[in-house]
């Protein structure tokens, strides 16, 4: 299950706790599976021509796990072959799928090979949207270490390829960002603090989109301390802006009450 699936059932969860837990179980998975998913990519490489079928795309997927569990070792052990391996994948492969299977791995296992994956991908694609977005999504979904992922999403908020109007691209970053736990819920407040913000100033000019980002914090009440009083007083500040629109202001009324 993903992070956030493990967060959303536990309750009084620790963001930064459960991040840290299923990044040691997929950790032990890559060590001691390492000759498995050797295999798995060996085997399931699929050498013909690209077919939109579903035996064509179970084979990638399972190469792309294969691939993503043994470049996290790598960068594990300070083995440089397979993030080389993922990068030569990224810049040979025929197909998007691939393609963003190998700058998954890269990005996911925070491999030093993400940068130049990170920045020919937007150079190849600048003018295709939809890849654009999908380049901001993968980076803000990666998971949590050190608070880089959430250092990146600020960055990024700065990059000439991002704009609040944008609602695809609001999504694809500020959206896939607060569905990565432990880059959201940090036990300094900064993510909600950057949430609050984000919020009113979406919603000057779309409060629909300004409405849903505001959710994020629907469950506010089922986080531990000091997770919990620092989303509550974030709350409270987006719900004390006089011009709040109504459809934003009912969203975080209503979550307020629920505390």
């Amino acid at each position: 299950p993903s992070e956030r699936e493990l967060f959303e059932q536990i309750d009084q969860a620790d963001p930064e706790r459960v991040n840290a837990v299923r990044e040691a179980v997929l950790d032990q998975l890559a060590q001691e599976m390492s000759q498995d998913w050797e295999w798995a990519w060996e085997a399931h490489q699929v050498r013909e021509g690209y077919a939109p079928t579903g035996e064509q795309s179970g084979r990638r997927a399972l190469a792309n796990l294969a691939l993503a569990m043994r470049v996290r070792e790598a960068v594990r052990t300070g083995d440089a072959v397979w993030p080389g391996r993922a990068y030569q994948r990224f810049k040979d492969a025929s197909n998007m799928t691939d393609r963003l299977g190998a700058l998954q791995a890269l990005v996911g296992a925070h491999a030093e090979l993400a940068t130049p994956a990170l920045d020919r991908m937007h150079a190849l694609f600048a003018q295709d949207p939809l890849v654009i977005d999908k380049w901001f999504m993968i980076q803000a979904r990666a998971p949590e270490r050190q608070g880089r992922v959430f250092s990146r999403v600020r960055q990024l908020l700065q990059h000439p390829d991002f704009s609040l109007r944008n609602p695809n691209r609001a999504r694809a970053l500020l959206f896939a960002w607060h569905t990565n736990p432990a880059a959201f819920h940090r036990a300094d407040a900064a993510g909600y603090v950057l949430w609050a913000d984000k919020v009113v100033e979406i919603d000057a000019f779309n409060p629909q989109l300004a409405a849903r980002f505001a959710r994020a914090l629907d469950r506010w009440t089922a986080l531990p301390q000091p997770y919990r009083s620092a989303a509550r007083e974030a709350i409270a500040r987006v719900a004390g802006k006089a011009e709040l629109s109504a459809d934003t202001r009912e969203i975080v009324t209503r979550s307020l009450a629920a505390g």
